[in-house]
Formats: C-alpha cells, structure tokens, sequence
C-alpha cells in the first residue's frame, strides 16, 4: 500500500509523538508498503534525513513556549495537487493541527480513506496552561475532528475508554511497545550511576520526559522532596529538557539534569 502519514512532529524531533510515528513509519516500511510523510519544514532543515520515506514539507511558524516545534499551516490546495497526482491509498493524521484539518477535508473531497490517532490530550493540557475554561471547547474540536475519520487510534485501553465516554466514535486501540533490546537491566553501569553521586544500592529517582507544564512537575517534585526526606541517600536524575527546567532546577536543587538523550545514551 501506499500510506501518507500527516503530522506537526517527526524526527529529528524528540518527543514521544514523533518516537511513535518514525516506529510506525519503520514498521510499515519493513511489510512493504511505501510512505510519504507530510509536516513542517522543521528549525533546521538540515538535520533532516527521511532515508527511503518520501518527505514533503509545508510552511510553519513555532509554537509558543516550544520554539523547537512548529505548527503546520493549512495547505489544502498543495495536498490536493500531490494526491491527485500521486493517489495514496490510506492516510493517518496524526495531529489535530491546521495542518492536520486541511488534510482531513482534502482527503474527505478525494474520498481518500482517512484514519487518526489520539498522542495528546490537548483539553487536559488546559488547565496547565491557566485556561481551564477552553477545556471542553477544546475537548469538542477533537471529538469533531476524529469522529469525521474512520478509525480512530488510541495508545491504551484507559485512554480509549476516557474517549470513548467523551463521546469519541469507532476507537481502536494502537499500542505502544518498549525495545527490550535497546532497553535491558544489562545497561546497568555502576560508573554512570557514580557519576550522578549514588553508590550501587541507593535508591534513585528517574524522569525522562519533556520539562513542560502538562507533565505535572509539581507533583514528581513534591513526592521527590517528600523521599528525599525519607531515604537521605536518595539520588534524582532528570533526562529531557523543556520550558519548565529552570523552575525544576529550583524545585530540586540536588537532581541531576542530565540533558535530552537518545538510543544508546539513553538506554
């Protein structure tokens, strides 16, 4: 098949989203089936290598407060002149954009199978931001944005059954999956854990992730701080990098900030 995947995020990005998509994208290739991948010309357009995927890029401008990643701006007249040239046979829009509606109702005109996933939970997003009220406005955009798809994706049986009660239609649930390969017990290195201040048997704390508002930093401080107090031998490494790192810092004036990581650093 034929397979057009249209998303504001994908590597060389580093968040969970474009993670996903490039294991999607790699696991379809591997069956045999050719991509095309659709998104905005990233920060640096050198950086990046599709290999054998076939990129296309649209205009952007940055995100507020994440300038590494971009919107995609509506593009319905460039969408629809690649797929009447180049039909693809199934799309997946993974991200609720103006870039992603465009392709929705370009797709809807071509009568072109259209799928969706569900990577972020922007209505909950809300209220980390200071607009609590936009919650269920936003909350409606996406119900009426994936309910106009065929199928729509969703990593875990709790996310599908929150969606589900939202009022979200034909639901599938698209696992995620850990590479035991990559990530194994036998990455343990006592020289790496030295380096962070903990001897072999202490007690240490990990977060990997964007240092963003929506990830609830508070809270992991706060139990953080409380185990501190508990368990004084206790060592905390943080792995990412965000907005919200300069008030973590403070917050957890003894962790360690190890920066972003990625395949075997990571590991």
């Amino acid at each position: 098949m034929r397979i057009t995947i249209v998303t504001e995020t994908f590597p060389p990005d580093v968040n969970g989203v474009a993670m996903t998509l490039n294991r999607i994208a790699c696991g379809l290739q591997k069956r045999g089936h050719s991509l095309q991948i659709i998104r905005p010309q990233p920060e640096d357009p050198s950086v990046v290598n599709f290999g054998t995927l076939e990129e296309v890029q649209v205009m952007g401008f940055p995100i507020p407060g994440y300038p590494s990643l971009r919107f995609g701006l509506p593009s319905p007249r460039k969408l629809a002149h690649l797929w009447k040239e180049n039909r693809p046979d199934a799309i997946y829009i993974a991200t609720e954009g103006p870039l992603g509606l465009s392709a929705l109702d370009v797709a809807e005109k071509l009568k072109i199978p259209v799928t969706s996933g569900f990577h972020t939970n922007f209505h909950q997003y809300m209220k980390h931001y200071k607009v609590p009220l936009l919650r269920n406005a936003m909350a409606g955009y996406l119900k009426w944005f994936h309910n106009r798809t065929q199928t729509t994706f969703t990593p875990s049986l709790d996310m599908l059954r929150r969606l589900d009660l939202l009022g979200f239609e034909n639901l599938q649930l698209l696992g995620r999956g850990v590479d035991t390969q990559l990530f194994t017990p036998e990455k343990r290195c006592l020289k790496l854990r030295n380096e962070w201040g903990a001897e072999e048997k202490d007690p240490v704390i990990l977060y990997v992730g964007r240092i963003a508002a929506e990830k609830n930093l508070t809270l992991f401080a706060k139990a953080t701080n409380q185990l501190k107090a508990k368990y004084p031998n206790l060592k905390c490494v943080i792995v990412g990098d965000g907005p919200e790192k300069e008030s973590l810092m403070k917050d957890l004036p003894f962790a360690h900030f190890a920066g972003t990581q990625q395949g075997e650093d990571l590991a």
